[in-house]
């Protein structure tokens, strides 16, 4: 624990390190004059490595230390810390200004006589700059010691290790084993060579003893082999050998060898510990002994093997893992298995570090009176000790100064001097090693200075972005200006913005922003300033382009390149051809507008390219001249190009390369883009993928690579037709590698289990790794904590941090790397660790002010801390228990709602109760992963409420006169029913009539209406009632037997979406991209009446299909005109049809002008025919169409065939014969005529058998001959006496169920309605016969069949909607 102090300085630091963060050093541009002024304290820029070796035989040894400096630095050096001196020692030497040492051996001495640890000095007035301690040491290849090997005896079956023991050597030799004839000894998995150079046997066989055994020693430094006296080996058989019985299937030749279980050979015992360095190689063994010859398997305990870093060598013996990391501690296993028994080895890796750097301390240039910080950060492990040194010496000794000060890793330094200026040395060392890095503080008071050229003149385009540099250096840093034209207070703000390096960053250059721009570089040592001018010009621009031409051999081509330009600027036009320059004379003349090539041959075909260049801009057009063969040629089909040809790579750089091709032929279609695809075979072999696309007149560009790639490449021709067929690949191109440049994205943390937390993210893709092995550096550490980084190393996607509290907050960053070095830091993101069950749960949950469906609740609040985990809200569980309606039966589903709430005592409203039941509920509090147990439950009830809707609503019209309703009880009645109330209008047209209210009781679930007349018709609205009031509404129309059709009515027009559309081919050209649509809302139709009750509003939408009933127009939108455009373009929008069955009236709306054509285009949709029309203005009546057929139309105009409508689908009507007056119609006529004569000619006869003494016919006889003639003419009962329900209303279907077959069949040629039933006609044969009703005397005969005809008026009366009908006298003849 700290104490009062200690928490007192830890204040103090970091109170320190904030004042300090934001102080950056001055940065010195690398300017010669600069640079040749520059006071510098020393910097070395090349030394020896730390472990040097050299070998012995070189006659010059050199120990390297190279450093800059200004003045330029001397140099010393010190060996075993102790001063060199270079004078009296004739074979050392130190190269002319630089600090290199030479040691020269030419004239006798000894390496070893100079073997030690030396380091370099390099000093100037400003400081002093120390080189790593350089360890140099002579290569050592030591003889083996002489000694006789006595034969090794073994038995067949048995293991034998041959044990090396090579000489220690500098560096230490390379082992191998060979014969006495230098024949290497094969290893397999019987036979292998550990890591110490022993050979070891797993079992011995008879044939081992053919051969002797020598272990040599390759020394590289001095490549020189030293060889160990062989090994010969005596075999015991327990059976005689035969050589020629031996076989790799049976090696014992069938005698009879003893088996024995593994054992190791290496590493002994059950469990051994090894030490690994991170980054470095790991390399664990095992090997066993065993007859069979036992097989080794690789175990990690606690995870998997590291699939990506583990490599199995010596037959599975050796696991190796290259750049260890700290996750590969832990426990490997190796276990040995043959049919006899296995056995297991635990190794237990730990891996430390020696010191590597966080944050190595760079160069601080401070102007004098400012402020700075040096910082040293490295980790390793264990964790490095951090030390300072002052130009060499620890700078505890060095003389104290206020203006520095020392805590710990970091130096801070205030309002320094220019006495300041010194080279500090960090160190960081841990048993394993150490780093040390210098970094200078110069103290530079410089006044300022240009460093651009002077007055310079800048020309620009005109609203072009331009940048106006003033390059300077001073110190302190001044602080720069601009002025124009030696006016104003400095440009800064609107259409100017300066930058804090001196440019002037102009948005838009304009004409009016000519003129003399001035910077100036002030500070508190003086001033300097700089001018630059400036000029806007026009562009260079080609304003009429070359275009396509065909010309026929020995014929004239002429290409048109008429160029504007600024009348300032000078330019140049030039012609090429397929990239080539053209040598202008005989054929070829140029004036200032135009190419002529005169008597045009076939070598003249092409791609001829205008080019116009002035000082500051280009422009530049193509066009392609195709040469026929003859006046009168057959035009070719234009075609896909040619695939490019001869792809070559050159100009190769780290990260691009250039690639240059030669086009294919294009098929008298222009190329107008090139492909460029990339195949690399690391991570997806064969694979292509696109890199670039590039303008079709380029056939060499640069291609951005990515590094360490294998690239290989393709090009793929694209013209108007389409794409050519891939070129042959390029040779391959290998980019170097590089850090990695991405960052890992996606980074973050969160819990699986309550004690961890899973640090993830998303690995860089294949070619963002830039080099090999990438692995991802991950640090973590508690947020507020003031703890160090914790990081890890790791190949994966995801790192495990355990263990852990429960739900606290972590810190976290991310960064890859590669074998190349390290790529930038992510940002810090906030991770949380795991998430634990709630320990408290919400109490006092009580309900008040409960409604129908809603109600408030109220609960007493955890304390957040008890959460465990992120707080997401109070959940509450309620399900519906009952219905307080007696005998419903309800689901009892279980739901859940949730409060998101911190108040202190907190409410809230539960929603979509259903009324009048029972429900209980509980609450709990949630995060995101479990719930706390479960609070009080509370059991309550909820009001009664209005009902819902009746469960249908059928209206079955029985006869003529009468409508019959029959409903059912509403689903959820929300309370107790009292009864029903049915409100309905009669319907005229659009108009409603007076409403009527109809009550029924709760029991009654149907009414029979009577119609006052047989053409009437009604809107209903029926609904539900509890004491609460009336419920939900089921609105009903009823069946109508009319057509009634409006062409004109606007409440018929519907919105068609873009959905109901689809893609048909058109012969016109393709429309113009639409323009932002305008919304037009769906048009409804909406009838309000108002009557004593309250208003009944009744909305209905048409739909799109025509009926025989209702008529629809269907209206498309298009996307109209934005008005702030400064033209607007023309179009065609609001396109309206209403069909009909052989006919339509089409409708829209256009902004074209008052005389234009437009032309309307049907496509049948059935076998898809196209016909167009050439109309005027609209609107137009479309005819010839084919009914009950569906259709696509469009409308374009004529002028402008890009101009035109959204396609609008819609449907002709079914045949039908249209309702006529059949009293004027030729054949009714006649037929009446028909009839009349037969019945003279009955009375006639019956007359006579009158005069004679007969009798009248019978009566039956005339009714049934009239129910005959009235059957014939319209299927429908005609004795409804026998057919009514016990309410008196028909019913259609059960008449017809009842009828005979025989009565069912209409006469040929009667007229039926689309839906199935008789039509009404509107003629009565009531006006054609002398008397009102027609009817019969008792004995069969007419009465008043003569007497003269009455007025309709007064027989019908004038509530009567319908014409005359002969239909009508036939009824009441009936």
């Amino acid at each position: 624990m700290l104490g009062k102090g200690g928490h007192a300085a830890l204040t103090l630091m970091s109170l320190l390190l904030l004042l300090w963060q934001e102080v950056v050093g001055i940065e010195v541009p690398q300017d010669p004059k600069i640079q040749q002024d520059l006071k510098q304290p020393p910097t070395i820029i090349k030394q020896s490595v730390k472990d040097y070796i050299v070998d012995p035989r070189d006659n010059t040894i050199i120990i390297e230390c190279e450093a800059k400096g200004n003045p330029a630095p001397t140099f010393s050096w010190r060996k075993n810390g102790k001063f060199v001196n270079i004078g009296k020692d004739p074979r050392v030497t130190m190269r002319k200004r630089l600090g290199t040492l030479e040691i020269a051996f030419r004239n006798g001495g000894r390496p070893e006589d100079y073997e030690g640890e030396y380091q370099c000095f390099a000093a100037n007035d400003l400081g002093v700059a120390l080189s790593n301690k350089i360890l140099f040491r002579v290569s050592k290849a030591p003889l083996w010691p002489k000694e006789e090997l006595e034969p090794v005896t073994v038995i067949e079956g048995s293991t034998l290790v041959l044990p090396c023991n090579p000489p220690p050597g500098l560096p230490p030799p390379i082992i191998f084993w060979m014969d006495s004839n230098m024949t290497p000894i094969p290893q397999d998995r019987r036979v292998s060579m550990g890591l110490n150079g022993d050979l070891y046997f797993s079992n011995v066989l008879a044939q081992d003893g053919q051969k002797d055994y020598s272990c040599n020693a390759r020394f590289n430094f001095t490549h020189t082999i030293q060889q160990k006296n062989p090994f010969t080996l005596k075999v015991q058989t327990m059976e005689p050998y035969n050589q020629t019985s031996y076989n790799t299937s049976d090696p014992y030749g069938g005698r009879k060898v003893a088996e024995s279980p593994p054992t190791f050979l290496s590493p002994s015992g059950s469990e051994s510990v090894k030490m690994v360095l991170r980054d470095e190689q790991l390399l664990l063994e095992c090997i066993a002994a065993g007859l069979p010859t036992p097989t080794i398997k690789w175990f990690k305990r606690g995870g998997d093997l590291p699939a990506q870093k583990v490599k199995f060598e010596n037959y599975n013996k050796t696991l190796k893992i290259v750049h260890v990391s700290e996750e590969d501690a832990g426990e490997y296993v190796c276990r040995a298995i043959n049919h006899l028994g296995s056995v297991r080895h635990s190794i237990y890796v730990e891996v430390k570090a020696a010191p590597y750097w966080l944050d190595k301390p760079t160069n601080l240039v401070l102007a004098p009176e400012e402020n700075g910080r040096l910082v040293c950060r490295a980790n390793g492990n264990p964790k490095p000790d951090i030390q300072w040194l002052m130009n060499g010496e620890p700078i505890e000794s060095a003389q104290p100064s206020v203006n520095r000060e020392v805590l710990g890793d970091t130096i801070l330094f205030h309002k320094v001097l220019m006495e300041s200026s010194a080279v500090y040395q960090c160190n960081a060392s841990n048993q394993h090693g150490y780093l040390m890095a210098n970094a200078f503080v110069s103290v530079l008071d410089m006044p300022p200075r240009m460093l651009g050229p002077k007055n310079q003149l800048i020309k620009v385009l005109v609203n072009n972005r331009t940048f106006l540099n003033c390059p300077f250096f001073g110190s302190p840093l001044p602080v720069l200006r601009w002025f124009k034209n030696g006016q104003g207070s400095g440009l800064d703000g609107g259409q100017y913005r300066a930058y804090i390096n001196g440019t002037l960053e102009i948005k838009r250059a304009r004409k009016e922003d000519e003129g003399i721009y001035t910077c100036v570089a002030n500070s508190i040592l003086g001033k300097a300033e700089n001018q630059v001018q400036l000029e806007v010009k026009e562009p260079t621009r080609i304003i009429e382009a070359p275009t396509n031409q065909s010309a026929v051999r020995r014929s004239k081509a002429r290409f048109h390149c008429k160029v504007a330009s600024d009348p300032s600027l000078s330019t140049k036009v030039t012609w090429t051809k397929d990239g080539e320059p053209l040598y202008l004379g005989g054929r070829l003349k140029k004036d200032e507008e135009s190419l002529t090539i005169s008597s045009v041959s076939e070598d003249d075909e092409g791609m001829y390219t205008c080019t116009v260049k002035s000082e500051i801009d280009q422009d530049s057009a193509s066009a392609r001249l195709t040469v026929l063969e003859d006046a009168s040629p057959i035009p070719l089909r234009p075609d896909r190009p040619d695939p490019p040809m001869d792809l070559d790579l050159s100009d190769a750089a780290a990260r691009s390369v250039r690639l240059t091709w030669i086009p294919g032929n294009d098929h008298r279609s222009p190329v107008t883009e090139f492909l460029v695809q990339f195949e690399e075979d690391r991570w997806e072999p064969g694979r292509w993928q696109d890199l670039s696309s590039f303008p079709g007149d380029l056939n060499s560009v640069i291609l951005q690579l990515a590094p360490y790639v294998n690239y290989q490449f393709r090009v793929i021709a694209i013209n108007a037709v389409g794409r050519s067929q891939p070129s042959r690949p390029s040779p391959r191109y290998k980019t170097t590698g590089s850090p990695p440049d991405a960052i890992p994205r996606d980074l973050r943390g969160w819990g699986s289990k309550k004690d961890n937390m899973e640090i993830t993210w998303e690995p860089l893709h294949d070619l963002e790794r830039n080099g090999p092995n990438l692995q991802y550096n991950v640090w973590w550490r508690r947020k507020d904590s003031g703890d160090d980084w914790t990081n890890v190393t790791t190949f994966q996607s995801k790192y495990i941090v355990h263990p852990t509290e429960t739900y606290v907050p972590y810190e976290i960053k991310i960064q890859a790397r590669n074998d190349l070095g390290s790529g930038p830091e992510s940002n810090v993101v906030i991770g949380f660790s795991g998430e634990d069950k709630p320990k408290e749960a919400p109490t006092e949950l009580q309900i008040s002010k409960v409604g129908g469906t809603s109600a408030k609740i109220h609960w007493k609040p955890v304390d957040l801390s008890s959460v465990q985990g992120e707080f997401k809200e109070y959940r509450l569980y309620y399900s519906r228990e009952s219905s307080l309606v007696p005998g419903l039966v309800v689901s009892k589903e279980k739901k859940t709602t949730g409060f998101y709430t911190t108040v202190p005592e907190p409410s809230g409203i539960l929603k979509d109760l259903v009324p009048y039941s029972r429900y209980q509920m509980f609450m709990v509090v949630a995060n995101n992963r479990f719930e706390s147990p479960p609070s009080n439950n509370v059991i309550f009830t909820t009001e009664e409420d209005v009902p819902d809707a009746p469960r249908f609503f059928r209206i079955n019209r029985r006869s003529l006169d009468t409508l019959y309703l029959q409903w059912g009880k509403p689903l959820e009645p929300n309370g107790i029913l009292i009864g029903y109330q049915l409100i309905y209008h009669r319907v005229n047209g659009s108009r409603l009539g007076p409403q009527q209210i109809q009550t029924f009781l709760q029991n009654e679930t149907e009414f029979t209406l009577r119609l006052p007349d047989r053409s009437a018709r009604y809107k209903f609205n029926l609904s539900a009632l509890t004491k609460v009031g009336a419920g939900e509404v089921y609105a009903e129309e009823s069946p109508h037997f009319t057509n009634e059709e409006n062409f004109t009515d606007a409440t018929d027009v519907v919105k068609l979406t873009e959905a109901t559309l689809s893609s048909v081919f058109s012969p016109t050209p393709t429309p113009l991209p639409p323009l932002p649509p305008t919304t037009i809302p769906p048009t409804t139709s909406s009838t309000t009446t108002t009557t004593p009750l309250p208003t009944t509003t009744s909305t209905t939408t048409t739909t799109t299909e025509a009926t025989a009933t209702t008529t629809t127009p269907v209206l498309v939108t298009t996307k109209r005109v934005d008005q702030n455009v400064l033209a607007p373009r023309r179009e065609i929008w609001n396109l309206t049809v209403v069909p009909n069955s052989d006919y339509a009236n089409v409708n829209w709306s256009h902004n074209l002008p008052a005389d234009s054509k437009f032309v309307v285009e049907v496509t049948l949709d059935s076998n898809k025919t196209v016909t167009v029309e050439e109309v005027k203005q609209p609107p137009i009546n479309l005819r010839a169409l084919i009914a009950g057929e569906k259709y696509r139309l469009r409308v374009y105009s004529q002028e402008l065939n890009s101009v035109s409508s959204k396609f609008v689908i819609f449907k002709t009507k079914a045949a039908h014969i249209d309702q006529v007056d059949i009293a004027t119609q030729g054949w009714f006529i006649g037929l009446m005529c028909a009839i009349a004569l037969i019945i003279l000619i009955l009375l006639i006869v019956c007359f006579i058998k009158r005069s004679r003494g007969g009798k009248y016919p019978s009566p039956g006889f005339l009714t049934g001959f009239t129910k005959y003639l009235v059957r014939d003419k319209k299927d429908l009962p005609l004795d409804p006496v026998d057919q009514k329900d016990q309410d008196g209303s028909f019913d259609y279907q059960n008449e017809n169920e009842n009828s005979s077959d025989e009565d069912n069949k209409p006469l040929q040629g009667s007229q039926t309605s689309l839906d199935g039933n008789v039509k009404e006609s509107d003629d009565s044969l009531v006006d054609y016969g002398e008397g009102g009703d027609g009817q019969f005397n008792e004995d069969g005969s007419f009465i008043g069949q003569y007497t003269v005809k009455k007025d309709k008026d007064e027989t019908e009366g004038n509530e009567s909607s319908e014409a005359t009908s002969p239909v009508n006298a036939i009824y009441s003849l009936a």
